[in-house]
């Protein structure tokens, strides 16, 4: 088995890239969809409401957004929590599709968390900051949260050294799919 970690900066456009790569290759472990699925459980939550002292009469997701907004401490305190549940989820889902024969993983923190001897592949999506900015507010995000996100993750000189193939995303899709399905070819 083959396992390919895909990672990037904030809105580098790794959710599109991770699509095309997987696309009837092999199953797609994304961390942000288990975060927003560990949102939703009710053990969670009331974990850190209690870490993070949020009241339950509070809205959870906007009041947790605030917290982190208000006091960069509040994230560390977050990642505690979240980031070992991640880990074993990453691991179940390995062991789940251990027969087929490539997976793939979209890793926002891959190299800051130090996860990169789990992969055999490493593919970092890379764009300007201007532009991954742009992005992020189409989708309805606030330059605020943005640059507390974007600055809690590495330079893309430091990501590029630890992955096996960079692939700048600032065009058009059709080029970005070019990029890939040229990567991807040398591991089906």
């Amino acid at each position: 088995m083959i396992k390919i970690g895909i990672t990037g900066s904030i809105a580098s456009g790794k959710t599109t890239a991770s699509k095309i790569l997987s696309h009837k290759r092999g199953p797609l472990f994304n961390a942000d969809k288990e975060v927003e699925r560990l949102y939703k459980n009710k053990k969670t939550i009331s974990k850190l409401r209690k870490k993070l002292n949020i009241d339950t009469k509070q809205n959870f997701k906007s009041t947790l957004k605030k917290k982190i907004l208000n006091n960069k401490k509040n994230i560390k305190k977050l990642e505690k929590i979240i980031h070992p549940i991640i880990r074993r989820e990453m691991k179940k889902f390995s062991f789940l599709h251990n027969k087929k024969k490539i997976i793939f993983f979209e890793i926002p923190l891959l190299i800051e968390s130090k996860l990169m001897n789990y992969f055999d592949v490493i593919i970092f999506i890379k764009s300007k900051k201007k532009l991954r900015l742009k992005r992020f507010k189409a989708n309805g995000g606030d330059i605020k949260l943005f640059n507390l996100l974007n600055g809690k993750q590495f330079a893309d000189q430091i990501k590029a050294k630890f992955c096996d193939h960079t692939v700048v995303n600032e065009k058009n899709l059709n080029i970005l799919k070019k990029k890939l399905l040229s990567i991807i070819k040398l591991y089906v």
